[in-house]
């Protein structure tokens, strides 16, 4: 019979490079830490490369974590916080679209809409736009946190969310072949992802 694992014991146990256990960690917070790579990256290369880097900061600052709040939510802000430093190392060499979109159009639906069309969606974003829309829709930051942590205004936030959303929202209307005045906010299928 396997030994059941405390959180305090896998990271004692991790602490002193204990292979077993640090299998274990991985094994267990992976694939729900790979689906926020996910919804930050492009593609499923990136994702993985996210994913990579965040878990050499978990087991390069476990000794940071002082067992207070959860040990999970800990990792996923890890997580979140790598999937915003590739993304401003990304923009360091590359420049964000500017792509028009009318951000008054809203949908209404009745069709379903399954998650991992949705997270395609949202990966196809152009970068800005799905970086700003996972820290605000999805990971709950504000404008002021978001512009703080990416070295934006607030403005270009709240501009940048603007377009994320509208240009969601035409590919909703593409999909599901919505008449023009169909009005619905996104919101319902925001929570899906969290």
């Amino acid at each position: 019979m396997s030994k059941v694992w405390t959180d305090k014991e896998l990271i004692q146990s991790c602490l002193k490079d204990n292979p077993i256990a640090q299998k274990l960690l991985y094994d267990t917070f992976a694939s729900r830490l790979y689906g926020i790579c996910l919804r930050y990256s492009k593609n499923e290369e990136e994702a993985q490369d996210i994913l990579q880097d965040s878990f050499i900061k978990i087991f390069t600052k476990l000794d940071t974590y002082k067992f207070a709040g959860s040990f999970e939510g800990w990792l996923k802000r890890i997580v979140t916080n790598t999937s915003i430093e590739y993304y401003r190392r990304k923009i360091e060499t590359e420049k964000v679209e500017d792509i028009s979109f009318n951000p008054y159009l809203a949908i209404e639906s009745d069709k379903s809409l399954e998650i991992e069309e949705l997270l395609k969606m949202i990966q196809e974003l152009p970068e800005g736009y799905r970086m700003i829309f996972n820290m605000y829709a999805i990971d709950g930051y504000t404008h002021g946190e978001i512009a703080q942590k990416l070295n934006i205004s607030e403005g270009t936030s709240k501009s940048q969310l603007s377009r994320a959303r509208a240009h969601l929202q035409k590919k909703f209307k593409e999909k599901f072949e919505l008449p023009r005045k169909s009005v619905q906010p996104l919101d319902s299928f925001f929570r899906l992802l969290k």
